[in-house]
């Protein structure tokens, strides 16, 4: 079993585009997603759940896109 981690990389404008580029073109083909997020490469199923947060507090507002998925045991 993984080790728990929680963990935010920001990327540059040019680099988060390209990443979402390719999780777009995943998405649409059905493919699973590869993507290296500090050092750890992650492989995004097929079977994946999409979703998107808005948060707003203390004056801040965030959103968030997510993938998540059940890990196989």
């Amino acid at each position: 079993m993984k080790k728990d981690r929680d963990i935010e990389k920001n990327y540059s404008k040019t680099e988060f585009v390209a990443k979402l580029r390719r999780l777009a073109d995943a998405i649409e083909n059905d493919d699973r997603f590869e993507i290296q997020i500090a050092g750890e490469r992650i492989y995004v199923p097929k079977r994946a759940v999409f979703n998107i947060e808005h948060e707003r507090e203390d004056g801040m507002e965030e959103i968030e896109f997510q993938i998540k998925w059940e890990t196989e045991k």
